[in-house]
């Protein structure tokens, strides 16, 4: 199978800011027409995004999808007049006077610091408080559609009002933006928030926001891929932990996160002590590693932990299990010594690059992302870092990008990143080498020397968030999942009431050599059970009536619609095991 998101070349920096100038010019003249047809209206914020741009309002009435084809209709009549984009620079007095109608924009004005300068940029008789830059007139904007409205937070807080947003995008000729809907279109059918309450994965509920709830089957599809991971750690010399969900504060400032990571942080008080909830599992795994004496004979020590952790996101950016405010991972941090580090990182890009194929997941980007502004440590310990690493890649020839400020707060990392249908990126897989985490809590080891020294610490997950990377696979494969992972990898399907008993010892068979089978037993007709069951995307459906049963046999229909034919039970059995076995 190949995957809908196949890489496609990245467009190079000149036509990105290409498309970044039109499609920030494309939002002005979308506000424009707004507030033509709406002039009591109260317009926010409307940037360029990497796939289009948006505006968000605060209007009388919701928007319609006649509204939206106006909208249009107006941007393409200021298109044509071909009218120029002119900056012209404000005092805070004239600003706050231009837009004394406009509370938002009023608010952006108050937030900006004094002495820095107010732009305005201006077409026709329509002007916009904004830093820029546009394309030279209206006329440059070639190719656009709006695309859909949602709610939006104003500043992505949700306390603050909801506006409707507007979202759109725009490309320098027809053929892209075709291609871009044709995906888009892709994109909606293998939409994994959709596909997961269709087939009943999981599901959200605002009384827990941006946190899903992982139905049977869902949690069958999960803890497969858990298991599939365990399997790796043993055979790989990882030792599983389990540690708590909240710590006292001062492990967290002990390890940086507290002074680094607050923003992203849930705390709570408790006995007039300050607890956060774990983002990470690294300094737990730290006290656990200092619990006892290490020899340069035991290193290097491997923890992994699937612990749940928990991450402040702003409303505004979840968006289904990709971005989520409660996830776990498949975390392990290696407690090694300095020399012991490119051997380590070797073996976790194979194990990632054999993962990834096994899910046939065979485009991916690797980016090399180095030392963040906000980060911890000497800068003596980012270069050892950040040369250590890059001597790996070198070592391994893999193709990679640098990535300036990308790092995390406290280490370089190799991420690894996947697209999903419509081609945004994901960052799935990292490893990540930290000096400053064994300082910090005064980490040793003893040499062959007898002589107590630092070790270094990777961390590393080969799916990262196992949330986000089951929202990319559902999309990767639309979800109809290969045998070995299906939630449900055989469906039983009686043709009438009187052959159930025997559908049941069919059910019974296949679930006592450990596979996901259902019996549907429901008084319908056969045609509508396979029906049912090839929408729910079950690999096997196993039809039974008198002669299967007479034969100790069933009748083998698969998803994709092929018939098989009548097979006896024990071989449909070895079939299924073998997909299983085989990672088919």
């Amino acid at each position: 199978m190949t995957s809908p998101a196949k890489q496609r070349q990245r467009p190079g920096p000149e036509l990105l800011e290409l498309r970044r100038r039109m499609r920030h010019s494309a939002s002005h003249l979308m506000a424009d027409a707004v507030l033509e047809m709406f002039p009591e209206a109260h317009f926010a914020i409307g940037p360029p995004t990497e796939e289009g741009f948006y505006y968000d309002f605060d209007v009388p009435r919701p928007f319609t999808p006649e509204d939206l084809q106006r909208v249009e209709e107006t941007m393409r009549r200021r298109i044509a007049a071909d009218l120029p984009f002119a900056r012209e620079v404000l005092s805070r007095q004239e600003a706050r006077e231009r837009f004394a109608r406009q509370p938002f924009k009023l608010a952006i004005i108050d937030a900006i610091p004094e002495g820095e300068p107010l732009s305005v940029y201006r077409h026709g008789n329509f002007g916009d408080l904004c830093e820029g830059p546009h394309v030279a007139s209206s006329g440059k904007v070639i190719a656009f559609k709006l695309l859909s409205v949602a709610g939006a937070y104003w500043r992505g807080d949700e306390r603050n009002p909801m506006l409707q947003r507007i979202y759109g995008t725009a490309f320098e000729s027809q053929a892209l933006l075709d291609e871009h809907l044709k995906r888009l279109e892709e994109a909606q059918r293998r939409d994994h928030r959709k596909l997961g309450q269709e087939l009943g994965l999981f599901l959200f509920h605002p009384i827990a926001p941006a946190s899903p709830f992982f139905l049977p089957k869902g949690a069958a599809l999960y803890n497969t891929l858990v298991d599939y991971v365990r399997g790796l750690y043993r055979q790989h010399g990882y030792q599983e932990v389990i540690t708590p969900q909240i710590f006292d504060t001062e492990l967290w400032k002990r390890s940086g996160h507290y002074q680094a990571y607050l923003e992203s942080m849930y705390f709570t008080r408790v006995e007039e002590r300050e607890f956060g909830i774990k983002p990470m599992n690294c300094p737990a795994h730290a006290l656990i590693y200092a619990a006892q004496l290490h020899s340069y004979r035991d290193l290097p020590v491997r923890l992994a932990d699937f612990g749940r952790l928990h991450r402040y996101e702003r409303s505004g950016v979840t968006h289904g299990l990709t971005r989520v405010r409660t996830f776990s991972q498949d975390d392990a941090h290696i407690f090694c010594t300095p020399d012991q580090v490119a051997n380590e990182v070797k073996a976790f890009v194979g194990l990632v690059q054999g993962t990834y194929h096994l899910f046939q997941i065979d485009d991916m980007r690797i980016a090399f992302s180095l030392r963040p502004d906000k980060r911890v440590g000497t800068e003596e310990m980012w270069d050892r870092a950040e040369g250590a690493m890059r001597e790996v890649l070198k070592g391994l020839d893999l193709p990679h990008e640098e990535m300036p400020g990308e790092g995390a707060f406290y280490g370089p990392k190799i991420d690894f990143f996947v697209a999903d249908a419509l081609g945004r990126e994901w960052q799935l897989g990292t490893i990540q080498l930290d000096y400053s985490l064994p300082e910090r809590f005064e980490l040793e080891y003893t040499a062959a020397d007898g002589s107590r020294q630092r070790p270094v610490v990777l961390h590393r997950a080969m799916f990262g968030s196992i949330e986000r990377f089951l929202g990319v696979l559902i999309e990767h494969f639309g979800g109809a999942f290969p045998v070995w992972i299906a939630p449900v990898q055989a469906v039983v399907v009686p043709i009438a009431e009187r052959h159930v008993a025997y559908a049941e010892q069919v059910r019974a068979t296949l679930h006592g050599a450990g596979l996901r089978v259902e019996l549907d037993g429901r008084n319908e007709r056969m045609q509508a059970k396979i029906r049912d069951a090839q929408l729910q995307k079950v690999p096997y459906m196993l039809v039974v009536g008198d002669r299967e049963a007479a034969a100790g046999a069933v009748a083998v229909r698969l998803r994709s619609g092929e018939d098989k034919g009548a097979l006896p039970l024990e071989r449909v059995k070895e079939l299924i095991l073998e997909d299983v076995a085989n990672g088919r």
